[in-house]
């Protein structure tokens, strides 16, 4: 197991719900949609750098299930790397929660930047929805990453829309499930939330690994047509299944 890589993403999922879902629970009601959603997107701009070169700063158990489904990640290693960034999430969490519970009047039970459907939704959006939702967002989410990176790593220019990505489905999904788009993200949260946090939990688990596996599915459709129309020899988004993506 690469131990650099694994501890790459436990670390930088642990940053990533302390400073993004930090800014949702206590900055929220002052930046608003807009200022979660680059709190999120700047946090993983961010990250990427320092990350991404080491194990693709994945920091998301979708991502990572993409990146398997696409052929550039074996299974051990994307087991590691969940069992990291579900660690990490957790933490990030629990550190968080531990600033918020010295916050007078702040609320946690229930809430604490977990996502939600129904009576948990701004908009009071219904399970099915929720479901969609969350699938479409992460479709896109995962789609990009695979489509602007080569090898398991992320670097250079590649981070920029990845990071412009995740803003993005933020400013859509806020309102909607307060989006997820990342089981790990809302497992950390949901733990200290509990309540219908917790019950809720499994659609913020399931549509996103549903998305990313649909992404995958597409993403080497897309790479096989290219490759046919280039005779075998195409490059661009059909370079990526090649030799130099043989999992790592």
């Amino acid at each position: 197991m690469d131990r650099p890589a694994v501890a790459g993403e436990f670390l930088g999922t642990l940053l990533l719900v302390f400073v993004a879902v930090g800014a949702a629970v206590l900055a929220g009601e002052y930046i608003g949609t807009l200022g979660i959603a680059l709190a999120f997107g700047l946090t993983l701009l961010a990250l990427g750098y320092v990350v991404g070169p080491v194990s693709g700063c994945h920091l998301n158990p979708a991502v990572t299930l993409g990146t398997l489904l696409a052929g550039r990640l074996d299974v051990r290693r994307a087991a590691g790397y969940w069992g990291a960034q579900l660690l990490g999430a957790v933490t990030g969490a629990a550190l968080l929660y531990l600033v918020v519970r010295q916050v007078p009047g702040l609320r946690t039970q229930g809430a604490f930047g977990s996502n939600g459907y129904a009576d948990r939704s701004a908009v009071g959006i219904g399970a099915g929805g929720a479901f969609l939702a969350e699938l479409v967002l992460t479709f896109l989410l995962v789609y990009v990453v695979l489509a602007v990176t080569r090898r398991t790593t992320l670097t250079g220019s590649a981070v920029l829309p990845y990071a412009a990505a995740l803003a993005a489905v933020h400013l859509v999904g806020a309102p909607l499930t307060g989006t997820s788009v990342n089981p790990a993200r809302s497992l950390g949260p949901a733990l200290f939330a509990g309540g219908a946090a917790l019950t809720q939990l499994w659609l913020f688990v399931v549509a996103p690994l549903a998305g990313a596996a649909l992404a995958a599915l597409a993403y080497r459709t897309a790479c096989s047509w290219q490759a046919a129309r280039d005779g075998g020899g195409g490059a661009g988004v059909a370079g990526t299944v090649a030799a130099d993506e043989a999992p790592r």
